[in-house]
């Protein structure tokens, strides 16, 4: 039993029945540039938008950062650092697509590889539904400095619905009842969902327009904000010391959400072994700086106790008197979450996708379109999930929820990495992560230790809800996926 639970596929078994099984096969067609804009389109969105307020200024129970927000973002880069690596090098050793599925598959075991699967769930399709139900927020506000505006009963979930009378009697009925729901945020999912379908090629087009213009709107921000920063504003530097720093890291992590999302298209790319490695740690690196740049900009313009508002960019830019930037802004955040919301849903079917084409999801999962290569089953079945949800749920605390996903995905990968220089010592490496040899290895224990420390900080309400969810995860896999997986039973498949 538990030899079967934690079976692996070979390395060469992966790359070889992903190659014979060409009717399952995706269209390689993105270069580095591809997947550097990927990742930048899905690191930078609500992150740079929202929470950096909230990590300045802090919040009833966490202190804030301060001015030192910039050491915060230096603070969780490093920690993304270390398993930007671990994921370059599996990816550059694993060109398929699933990400850290797949990896785990391939050095710790089926069981693992499906938990981890399930997990990513939580980082791609149910995150994406808070970036849905944040988009339509967004969208109304811009729609609302051109004078027009969403009736509210389509824009808002019936939890809110339900403490808000106004809207309820607002909202026209059918039979007797209030028909309030996000369309909003479910159309937007929509949008994107065809997108995807159409093809990877033309997806990530899109993308590139998108990222091109949240740099700009961020260029923008820098550039005038940049002549109304006060040095005075940056002191006391460490208002709530080491404390803040650390509060204000747990909190923008959320921001850093996303360069593992590139892994996902591995088997979209051109030349796996060096252009994902590029995509992955290149996205990272960027992002770090412009995140920097920005903590040193804001911080400076207006006292960092008056940055814990839903749209602190926006608001820095009302208060020393530049409406007009402040509206470019809320267009640049509409733009960023959809870049997020196009991204994320690109990398959830492509994990479904690999699991299917494993057995542990049905085969119908591992469908590819005839004429746009791409998973257009999974592609669906996410964007009408997805859209589902974002019509009628309120998400709470799903950053939190979001977070812990992530950080036990990036611990899974640096663990593999280790298990893998031991157990496949003489593999080709295309990338080769630093300081990894089995036998010291440095940068994957790092990954992981500061992994493990960014997930204690976590409430524990938080570890509930992941532990629910991991349960139902096994709940399935012993009923289903174990029984139909096909290294189950084609052993030598």
């Amino acid at each position: 039993m538990a030899t079967a639970l934690f079976r692996t596929k070979h390395l060469d078994q992966i790359l070889q029945d992903a190659k014979e099984r060409s009717e399952y096969g995706l269209k390689r067609v993105l270069g580095p540039l591809d997947l550097v804009t990927l990742g930048i389109g899905a690191i930078i969105g609500a992150g740079i938008f929202a929470t950096v307020g909230t990590a300045a200024a802090g919040d009833a129970v966490r202190p804030g950062a301060g001015p030192a927000l910039i050491l915060s973002f230096v603070l969780t880069g490093v920690a993304c650092g270390f398993a930007a690596l671990c994921y370059a090098e599996m990816a550059s050793m694993v060109p398929i697509s699933g990400s850290a599925y797949t990896y785990a598959y391939a050095t710790l075991g089926e069981i693992v590889a499906w938990i981890i699967g399930w997990d990513l769930i939580i980082e791609y399709a149910v995150g994406n539904v808070a970036v849905a139900i944040s988009w339509a927020g967004y969208f109304n506000e811009l729609l609302r400095g051109f004078g027009l505006e969403i009736p509210v009963w389509l824009r808002t979930d019936i939890r809110t619905a339900l403490h808000h009378p106004e809207i309820l009697a607002a909202a026209p009925r059918l039979l007797g009842v209030p028909m309030v729901a996000n369309v909003l945020a479910a159309a937007i999912v929509v949008a994107v969902t065809v997108v995807l379908v159409i093809g990877i090629k033309e997806s990530a087009r899109f993308n590139a327009v998108m990222v091109g213009i949240k740099l700009v709107t961020l260029a923008i921000f820098v550039g005038v904000g940049f002549f109304y920063v006060k040095p005075d504003n940056w002191s006391p530097f460490l208002p709530n010391g080491w404390a803040g720093v650390q509060a204000g890291a747990a909190i923008i992590f959320f921001a850093y959400i996303g360069f593992d999302a590139v892994s996902t298209a591995a088997e979209e790319t051109r030349n796996p072994g060096r252009d994902l490695p590029i995509g992955i740690i290149g996205s990272l690196v960027i992002c770090t700086v412009i995140y920097i740049v920005t903590a040193a900009v804001i911080t400076g313009m207006i006292p960092s106790r008056e940055l814990n508002v839903a749209e602190p960019l926006s608001v820095a830019m009302r208060v020393v008197g530049k409406p007009w930037v402040a509206s470019i802004i809320a267009f640049g955040s509409v733009v960023a979450h959809t870049a997020v919301l196009l991204v994320f849903q690109l990398g959830q079917p492509r994990i479904f996708f690999s699991m299917a084409r494993d057995g542990l999801l049905p085969e119908s999962f591992a469908a590819v379109h005839p004429r746009f290569r791409t998973p257009h089953v999974t592609t669906i079945w996410t964007g009408v999930v997805v859209a589902a949800f974002a019509m009628f749920a309120s998400i709470d605390e799903m950053v939190d929820l979001t977070n812990i996903g992530t950080l036990f995905a990036f611990v899974l990968v640096c663990a593999g990495v280790i298990v893998l220089r031991y157990r496949e010592a003489e593999a080709e490496r295309p990338f080769r992560c630093p300081l990894a040899d089995w036998r010291f290895p440095l940068v994957p224990l790092l990954g992981i230790g500061s992994c493990l420390y960014l997930m204690l900080g976590l409430p524990l309400v938080t570890w509930a809800r992941f532990g629910i969810w991991l349960v139902v995860g096994l709940t399935i896999y012993l009923l289903y996926s174990r029984a139909h997986s096909v290294l189950g039973r084609h052993p030598g498949v």
